[in-house]
């Protein structure tokens, strides 16, 4: 799951999600993700793409407009505004890696990608999010609000309030900077 947090794994397997999202700490600027070698090794990692793949520039351009537009939606699930170009780039990654039902055996179904390569692993990345809708699970995937941070994480809360990554951080930080706003500051009494 992620770093900042430790805890339940989110139904769907909606942590491979969030991992991917937060495969750029935005906070601490680490970018897992810096190059073709980087995003074949973090796909490999996952079984999401064979080791002898090569990966170019145009695969890592691609791969950060899906994780942003993932990002996007996230913020959206946390109060932010509707993006629908996000939501046209998770569109056009499913259309790109044939992302298609299947009927294995009896009742059953299974998501599952028909285009090789990075465009099967981009929307493979998808299929936990299809999976999560039905039962309003994805929306709980959020983006922390602190606009320095927007970690992804998936909100186990009753009512489905949680806000920040870490509450003890982001939140603290934010309940401190509103206190600040709302409270006049007093003058020291010390001659200027």
């Amino acid at each position: 799951m992620s770093e900042k947090k430790e805890g339940r794994a989110a139904p769907h397997n909606l942590d491979l999600v969030a991992d991917f999202v937060n495969s750029a700490d935005l906070e601490t600027g680490r970018e897992d993700l810096s190059g073709p070698p980087e995003l074949g090794a973090w796909l490999h990692a996952r079984n999401l793409l064979p080791t002898e793949t090569v990966l170019g520039e145009a695969d890592l351009d691609a791969s950060l407009r899906l994780r942003e537009a993932l990002r996007a939606v996230m913020l959206n699930h946390n109060g932010g505004p509707m993006d629908a170009a996000a939501e046209q780039e998770l569109e056009a990654v499913a259309r790109r890696g044939r992302l298609g039902i299947h009927f294995p055996a009896g009742d059953a179904t299974r998501l599952e990608p028909e285009a090789p390569g990075l465009p099967g692993a981009l929307a493979s990345l998808l299929i936990p999010v299809a999976e999560a809708i039905p039962d309003g699970t994805w929306s709980r995937v959020k983006a922390c609000r602190a606009d320095d941070c927007h970690w992804a994480f998936y909100d186990f809360s009753r009512n489905r309030s949680g806000a920040w990554c870490d509450m003890a951080v982001c939140g603290n930080r934010e309940k401190v900077r509103a206190y600040r706003e709302r409270t006049p500051r007093k003058a020291s009494g010390r001659p200027a």
